[in-house]
């Protein structure tokens, strides 16, 4: 026989199963909710106290553990202590956690995060209060929940010991060992097809989702489907439990990672010349000529800046990606110095630290004697869209045009853990003159289309100073995985644009 343990997320407890698990046990099998501690004082370690009580009183052969958002952390904790007892566990909306993480990494409430981190400001009493009902929002997509169902929740959620969220998950690898399923509620922006992308981007961090024992399941529905669809949520998880769900393909043996395949304007037919380059701290700069100091006068200089989220544990990491290096090369050979920038965008919370970063970078590159800092140009890729916010709100007047290839201009669905200071859409009002050079993927996701979309039609309205080009035929990452002519002839037209703004 099958059981159930379910685990909710922030400020819920047993209630929130009721009608999944009425539905559940029709089936014949056994459910275990847990009412995990909501007192002062109760810590992650107290939860996964909680869940092991559960997982020791059940005699079933199949246990299955179900984590939702948070629950995932004390799931995982009890899991990694009874492995032998576990059949599998499922992600049901829930992030990637690993050791030593902390579930306030994920918090996507910018306010209770920021709250969270400080030690000055956190609640005396040690609880994080509930959200009141008109700011669920903020903890995850709402769409699919009745009047009646915002309002239970809010009349039932109880405060979340601050702890819980602050204490580091400690993991010694043992639930590796157990099978496991990932639910997506899509409403909040995340689909099988978006984590295919993902894995499809080669970064290590997304291979073990290709491991044939996990499973996938989209429920298109919000972050709380035990409200919005709890009968097609107990469907999916018999199914789950079942060992069923889409399997998601590793990347051919044979075949290079996107990110470490080479440039299309570096390939081994007509190379891009070597070109000296010098780092400093975060700070790699590309030079024209045989060496530094190859040229009498400074010269304008164009800072590439990288996407992301990255992991931190990706290497090489991206200031040695044949994309920046490419990039960076190239300029060299145009004329002008290229730099690129390592910044540590490890997580949609990190904007802020990446912003200081790359701002510090800025600084560094200007000050450098070779660099004219009165001419330089900004160039950004991706997740980096965002990093646009602040150069296009007040831009200075030695920024003499900003780049964006591909870019994130608006925070995507169920990116609520970015802070919202970060929103190139509305930032545009403030540009002014700054040449806004865009270059655009035309096999774009549909998300990272339509925000771009928006930023198009702000720009418009505000008669920011906006050139579009095209690559109707280019994918997200087209230098490395789109080499063709189309591909070769738009970054060049963005690239003489950009040295146009620079020398004029």
């Amino acid at each position: 026989m099958t059981a159930f343990v379910l685990v909710s997320g922030h400020f819920t407890r047993a209630w929130i199963w009721r009608d999944v698990s009425a539905r559940l046990r029709e089936t014949g099998a056994e459910v275990y909710e847990a009412n995990l501690a909501a007192e002062a004082g109760a810590g992650l370690e107290t939860h996964i106290e909680d869940v092991l009580r559960l997982i020791d009183a059940a005699n079933d052969p199949e246990l299955v553990l179900v984590g939702h958002d948070y629950g995932i952390h004390p799931v995982l904790g009890a899991a990694d202590r009874r492995a032998e007892r576990i059949t599998r566990i499922v992600y049901l909306d829930a992030g990637l956690v690993k050791d030593g993480d902390r579930a306030v990494q994920l918090v996507p409430d910018q306010t209770a995060r920021e709250l969270l981190l400080d030690p000055a400001r956190t609640p005396a009493d040690g609880l994080l209060p509930a959200p009141g009902r008109g700011d669920w929002h903020r903890w995850g997509s709402i769409v699919g929940l009745s009047a009646g169902a915002l309002d239970r929740l809010t009349a039932e959620a109880t405060p979340q010991p601050v702890a819980t969220l602050t204490e580091p998950l400690r993991l010694t690898g043992a639930y590796t060992a157990v099978p496991t399923s990932g639910i997506f509620c899509t409403a909040g922006g995340i689909s099988i097809a978006g984590v295919e992308a993902m894995v499809g981007s080669g970064l290590p961090q997304f291979e073990p989702l290709t491991d044939p024992r996990v499973g996938f399941f989209d429920l298109d529905t919000g972050h709380w489907p035990m409200l919005s669809r709890p009968a097609d949520l107990a469907g999916i998880l018999i199914r789950a439990a079942a060992g069923e769900g889409h399997r998601i393909a590793p990347l051919p043996a044979a075949e290079e990672p996107p990110f470490a395949r080479p440039h299309v304007l570096d390939l081994p037919e007509r190379p891009l010349p070597d070109c000296p380059r010098e780092r400093i701290d975060n700070l790699d700069l590309y030079f024209p000529g045989d060496s530094a100091e190859a040229f009498a006068d400074p010269l304008p200089a164009i800072l590439f800046v990288h996407g992301g989220p990255v992991s931190e544990d990706v290497r090489p990491t991206p200031r040695d990606w044949p994309t920046y290096i490419g990039y960076g090369k190239y300029a060299a050979g145009l004329g002008v110095i290229g730099a690129t920038v390592e910044h540590r965008l490890y997580g949609l919370h990190a904007y802020p630290q990446a912003a200081e970063e790359i701002a510090a970078a800025v600084d560094a590159l200007r000050a450098h004697p070779r660099v004219d800092g009165d001419r330089i140009a900004l160039w950004f890729f991706s997740g980096g869209g965002l990093l646009t916010t602040d150069w296009l709100a007040n831009p200075p007047a030695w920024l003499r045009c900003l780049a964006a290839s591909y870019p994130i201009l608006a925070p995507l669905p169920g990116w609520e853990a970015v802070d919202e200071r970060f929103h190139p859409v509305e930032a545009v009002a403030g540009a002014g003159r700054l040449p806004i050079v865009l270059t655009r993927a035309g096999l774009e996701a549909e998300a990272i289309a339509a925000a771009v979309a928006e930023f198009v039609a702000a720009a418009e309205e505000h008669k920011a100073e906006l050139e579009l080009i095209d690559v109707p035929n280019g994918r997200h990452g087209f230098e490395v995985l789109d080499h063709v002519d189309e591909v070769r002839d738009a970054i060049a037209r963005a690239c003489a644009s950009v040295l146009r703004h620079l020398r004029a």
